[in-house]
């Protein structure tokens, strides 16, 4: 009884921290993480956009964030959102057809017959199109219109408050790496890293990137490697690695249905609180096990030689049962 009773209250200890982890095994193999991969949007961002920019020759202002924000109205990406919040106007939604998402890149479609292309410059190269930069200080987001280029639209994102805390949490925690993957710009990516304290971190990727990345990070890894995410481009990266953790009220269905672990208030600190939990659990069901052992041998020693009859090996066995049931009710609380 000392190893279930053990998991049971660990998972219960995990539940109440907001830490939903669907099994024993996943519990078990977090205690064993050395390194964390991080994506960056919703994950240790905020995931809310603001528009801080636009820049455009030909097509007026309004006229550039209305098609991008149609083109965009069906996408759950959070670029998205902020450029509905934006375009501060009703969106008919009928006016948008043949939507085609390519991932790690963007979304063409056709906005009132005309062919309209939103994304990144990975997109504006595929479709063969020169395009500006935009500024370094957000993301940029390229409008194509009708086959041309018409412009680009600066969003910029905020970091959550308790990244950086999130961070050294699992420094102090024995985490050897951290690791940022990321489909934005490397300056955007290396200001977020440099801002929390991140080790790594590698911009400019596809999803398949980024599971190439994980690939490498997994072989270059002698202990368990966690992937922390949010979104359906996530998804590959968190079934790959031994431990995938999805935050739970910004994250898609997709990638909760794919996680080992969900936390369900989207606060980054709580990976370095699921691995303390992990690791106060896997200590109590040792301590249950060792104890138990140490009793019972010690009783059939004794009783091989006459000393104890078989009512106090009962009474002993008994009696270390409701001590391991005891000790394993110390896992359901948690102090950091």
């Amino acid at each position: 009884m000392s190893i279930p009773l053990g998991f049971f209250a660990g998972l219960g200890g995990a539940s109440r921290e907001g830490v939903l982890i669907k099994g024993s095994n996943y519990l078990e193999m977090l205690s064993d993480v050395e390194t964390v991969v991080f994506d960056k949007t919703g994950t240790l961002t905020q995931g809310v956009f603001e528009v801080t920019d636009v820049i455009t020759d030909d097509v007026p202002r309004e006229k550039l964030i209305e098609m991008a924000t149609i083109a965009e109205s069906s996408s759950p990406h959070p670029i998205a959102a902020s450029l509905v919040h934006a375009h501060r106007a009703d969106i008919d939604r009928s006016r948008v057809t043949d939507i085609e998402d390519i991932a790690g890149r963007g979304v063409m479609a056709k906005v009132d017959g005309t062919p309209v292309a939103v994304g990144n410059r990975r997109l504006m190269e595929m479709l063969g199109l020169q395009f500006e930069e935009g500024p370094s200080t957000g993301t940029t987001v390229h409008v194509a219109i009708d086959h041309r280029y018409a412009g680009c639209i600066t969003i910029s994102d905020v970091v959550k408050d308790q990244s950086a805390q999130a961070i050294r949490d699992l420094k102090a925690a024995g985490i050897k790496r951290t690791v940022m993957l990321t489909g934005d710009s490397e300056a955007v990516a290396r200001k977020v890293a440099g801002e929390i304290g991140l080790d790594e971190v590698h911009s400019q990727l596809l999803p398949g990137d980024k599971l190439e990345h994980l690939e490498r990070i997994l072989e270059e890894t002698d202990g368990k490697v966690a992937f922390v995410g949010d979104g359906i481009n996530d998804a590959p990266s968190l079934v790959r690695s031994d431990i995938g953790i999805t935050m739970g009220a910004i994250g898609s269905d997709v990638a909760i249905e794919a996680s080992d672990i969900v936390i369900m208030d989207d606060d980054p600190t709580k990976v370095a609180t699921a691995m303390g939990i992990s690791r106060k659990t896997m200590g109590i069901i040792r301590e249950n096990i060792i104890g138990t052992l140490l009793v019972k041998f010690l009783f059939l020693g004794l009783s091989a030689v006459g000393f104890v009859n078989m009512w106090l090996a009962i009474i002993a066995d008994v009696g270390v049962m409701i001590v391991a049931v005891l000790n394993s009710t110390r896992a359901l609380r948690y102090r950091r």
